[in-house]
C-alpha cells in the first residue's frame, strides 16, 4: 500500500539520538470509540467488569484525569494523531482539515515500524490519506462493504449486511435503544476486529517493530453487546445516572430532542441504554484478552520491549445531567479512559495512578520519546514518560478544552480543570459552571456563584486572548462570537 506523503522540513523536528529496531517498542493501541473514562472495574464502576484492562492498570500506569480536548470523533482523532491542541490547529468542533503534519503513525512508518489500522477508521478527510497507516482493514457498523461487512455478508448471507442488521433491530447509529447482538458472537465486529488485529501480530515479520491499532467501534451505539452479555446486566441493578442540582429537568422529554442530544432517560429505555453499553464493554475486554497476549508473547520472542495504550477519542453522557451522546464539558463526555502498560525493561511504575490533567495529544509525544524517534515541533502535546516511570509530575497545570456548536448554539463551551475542579463558560450566552471533582466528581452541585470562580475565569481570558473568533479582549469574556468548527487559516 502506498504510504501517505507528508510535508515536513528539518526545522520541523526535534531530534532524539538515533536507535536500532530492536530498540524500538512493539505498540498496540487499543482504542474503544465513545468510551466513558469511569467504565473499569478497576475504578470500582458498580457493574461494568473489565479484568483483562484492570490487568494493565495494575502492570502500567492509569491517568485518571485524561479528557478529549475536543470530544467528538473528528476532531479528537485529529488531536490524536498530530499531537497538536485544538488551539494550535484550529480543529476545535465537528469537523476537519486535511493534515499536512507530521502523524504518530506516519512517524513511527518512517522509523521502519509496520503501522497497521484495524476496524474503524480515523474519520478523517479523504485529502488525509491513510494518515501514516501503511495498511488498513476496515470495519465498522454503518458502512457498507468495508472488510467487515464483505466478511460478514459471506458467513451469514442471509443477513442482509451489517446496516441491515442495524436497521431490521430497530437501532440506530448514534441514539440509545438496545437489543441483543442477533448472529453467532464471533460474527459480531468487535470479535472480527479482535480476530483481525490477532492476524496481523502473527503475520508481521518478528523483526520489525509493530504498530497496531486496533479500532473498536464499541460502546459507540448500536447498542448490540451479545446476549449474554446484555442479559446478564439486565438481571443487575444498574447505576443512576448523575443528577444536577442545575438542570431543568421539567424541560426534558423521555422522546429527546431532534438531535438526540436532551432527553430524559428513565425506567426501561435506561436501563436496556445502560446494559447496551456496558455490555458492549464487557464485550470488548473479554475480545482484547487474547490480542493482548499475543502480541506479548510476539515481542517477548523477539527480543523487544512491549506497550501497550489503551484509550477513547471521547465518552457518552448517558443520560447524566438528562444528555445522550458528546460534545458536552462533563465527565461523562470529555473524561476518557487512558492507561499505559510496558515491559518491565522499560521502567514504568507497575500501578500507578495520575490524577492529573493529561489529553490526547500526549500519547504521540509519549509514544515518541519511547520509540527513540524525532518529536515534530507541531506537536505541542507533553510526555507522559516521567509520569510513568515515577520520576516527574506532567508539566502542565491545567488543561483546556472545548467544542464549536454541533447541536445547538448553546451547546458550544470552553473549559479547564487542574484535575480538581472544573470550570465550564458557555460563549452563547455567558453561563457559567464550577465543580469540585473531588468532592462532587459527578458534578452534582454548580459552584460558580462562589468567588471561587474569578481565577478561573480569568484564566480563561488569558487562554482565550488573541483567538480569531475574539471571545476574549484580554480583560473579560466577550459572548456570541462566531465560533466555527474549523478556524479559517
Amino acid at each position: 500500500m502506498m504510504r501517505t506523503t507528508f510535508f515536513l522540513t528539518a526545522a520541523a523536528l526535534v531530534l532524539t539520538a538515533p536507535a536500532q529496531a530492536a530498540e524500538r517498542p512493539d505498540i498496540l493501541f487499543l482504542m474503544p470509540d465513545q468510551m466513558r473514562g469511569d467504565c473499569l472495574s478497576a475504578l470500582g464502576h458498580p457493574v461494568v467488569r473489565t479484568p483483562r484492562l484492570d490487568e494493565l492498570v495494575r502492570q502500567g500506569v492509569l491517568f485518571r484525569r485524561a479528557y478529549s480536548t475536543v470530544p467528538s470523533c473528528i476532531p479528537a482523532r485529529y488531536a490524536l494523531l498530530t499531537g497538536t491542541s485544538p488551539q494550535a490547529s484550529g480543529v476545535v468542533g465537528y469537523g476537519a482539515r486535511p493534515i499536512t503534519t507530521p502523524t504518530l503513525p506516519g512517524l513511527l512508518a518512517d522509523a521502519g515500524y509496520a503501522t497497521v489500522l484495524v476496524g474503524r477508521n480515523m474519520h478523517q478527510l479523504p485529502e488525509s490519506g491513510a494518515c501514516g497507516y501503511q495498511k488498513q482493514i476496515l470495519g465498522s457498523t454503518y458502512v457498507a462493504d468495508d472488510d467487515y461487512d464483505a466478511d460478514l455478508k459471506k458467513a451469514a448471507p442471509d443477513c442482509g449486511g451489517i446496516r441491515k442488521i442495524v436497521g431490521t433491530l430497530g437501532l440506530n447509529n448514534n441514539l440509545w435503544p438496545a437489543a441483543p447482538w442477533p448472529l453467532a458472537d464471533a460474527l459480531h465486529p468487535t470479535a472480527w476486529i479482535a480476530r483481525q488485529a490477532r492476524q496481523v501480530v502473527s503475520s508481521t515479520p518478528a523483526g520489525q517493530p509493530l504498530f497496531l491499532t486496533a479500532s473498536f467501534y464499541s460502546p459507540h451505539p448500536p447498542l448490540f453487546p451479545p446476549k449474554k452479555f446484555f442479559d446478564a446486566l439486565l438481571r443487575k441493578e444498574l447505576p443512576r445516572p448523575a443528577h444536577g442540582d442545575w438542570v431543568d429537568w421539567a424541560a426534558l422529554s423521555p422522546a429527546g430532542d431532534k438531535q438526540g442530544h436532551r432527553v430524559m432517560l428513565e425506567g426501561e429505555p435506561l436501563r436496556r441504554a445502560q446494559a447496551g453499553y456496558f455490555g458492549l464493554i464487557e464485550h470488548l475486554d473479554e475480545q482484547v484478552g487474547p490480542l493482548i497476549a499475543a502480541f506479548k508473547a510476539r515481542s517477548e520472542q523477539a527480543g523487544r520491549a512491549w506497550v501497550i495504550v489503551v484509550s477513547s477519542d471521547h465518552g457518552e453522557m448517558l443520560g447524566d445531567h438528562g444528555y445522550f451522546r458528546k460534545c458536552e464539558p462533563y465527565e461523562g463526555s470529555a473524561n476518557i479512559p487512558l492507561i499505559v502498560a510496558g515491559s518491565p525493561s522499560l521502567g514504568f511504575k507497575p500501578g500507578g495512578r495520575c490524577d492529573q490533567p493529561v489529553c490526547l495529544e500526549d500519547i504521540l509525544p509519549t509514544l515518541a520519546e519511547l520509540a527513540h524517534i524525532s518529536r515534530p515541533k507541531t506537536a505541542d502535546g507533553f510526555s507522559l514518560v516521567p509520569a510513568l516511570r515515577g520520576e516527574g509530575r506532567v508539566a502542565r497545570g491545567w488543561l483546556h478544552f472545548e467544542h464549536a456548536p454541533c447541536y445547538s448554539k448553546v451547546q458550544a463551551f470552553h473549559a479547564l480543570t487542574d484535575g480538581h475542579f472544573k470550570y465550564i463558560w458557555r460563549p452563547a450566552d455567558s453561563t457559567e459552571q464550577l465543580f469540585n471533582l473531588d468532592l462532587d466528581p459527578r458534578e452534582e452541585h454548580d459552584l460558580s456563584k462562589l468567588p471561587d470562580v474569578k481565577p478561573w475565569r480569568q484564566r480563561l481570558i488569558q487562554r482565550l486572548a488573541g483567538r480569531p473568533e475574539g471571545f476574549s479582549d484580554g480583560q473579560r469574556l466577550v459572548l456570541a462570537r462566531p465560533y466555527p468548527a474549523v478556524q479559517k487559516k
